[in-house]
């Protein structure tokens, strides 16, 4: 006899969410960050946008001289990177350097920009070693265009952060330390997502990772 199964049910999905979350929030993210992060990370994966458990979160909302980049394995729960990393200097809050308080899609904005985005492929560009990404909605959807990347910079050395009270920025980019900026890349490059927060209403509400 043959019984066919039950399709999944909302409940099997707040379950994904609670657990990722869960991961997230031992990596050290704060736990409305980690709630919404993984709601988008099973999002992403429910369209079957990758099939990688390697999962990247940026909180903009932190100051960007805290290590404000998480990377974990959601299946494993192991934190593989915890880091900083810059916005862009189109974003930046005009009373304080540590912070980004605009976000945009727009080329020449030079500002961050937020969302789910998919890793892609390593190439040697102006920042050899640098990390192509594919927005996945509406809010980052120019950044290959853009060149929105993942590199490494002398801007973004813990040595920048003591000499100068804050993190360089860049153009937009999610630039981490130079000496450290290979190791990074190496885990997140080929297809894992990626997903910047910042508590912007108009973006929070309308993304369809969100919803």
């Amino acid at each position: 006899v043959f019984i066919a199964a039950a399709p999944p049910s909302d409940d099997d999905d707040d379950d994904d969410d609670v657990a990722v979350a869960q991961v997230l929030a031992n990596a050290g993210v704060p736990a409305d960050v980690a709630a919404l992060a993984a709601h988008a990370y099973n999002a992403g994966k429910a369209q079957n946008l990758t099939d990688k458990t390697v999962f990247s979160v940026v909180d903009f909302a932190l100051p960007s001289v805290d290590k404000r980049l998480w990377i974990v394995d959601v299946q494993t729960g192991a934190l593989l990177v915890n880091d900083r990393v810059s916005h862009g200097i189109g974003s930046q809050d005009p009373n304080d350097p540590t912070m980004a308080s605009t976000f945009s899609n727009t080329p020449g904005s030079e500002q961050s920009s937020l969302g789910l985005s998919l890793t892609a492929e390593v190439y040697d560009g102006t920042h050899p070693h640098s990390l192509r990404l594919d927005g996945l909605e509406d809010s980052n959807s120019n950044m290959r265009d853009r060149a929105i990347v993942m590199h490494g910079a002398d801007y973004a050395e813990d040595s920048f952060v003591d000499d100068n009270g804050y993190l360089g920025r860049s153009n937009g980019c999610f630039a981490v330390a130079q000496s450290r900026e290979v190791n990074i890349v190496d885990v997140v490059k080929d297809g894992t997502l990626l997903w910047a927060y910042y508590p912007d209403p108009a973006w929070l509400t309308s993304s369809p990772f969100l919803q």
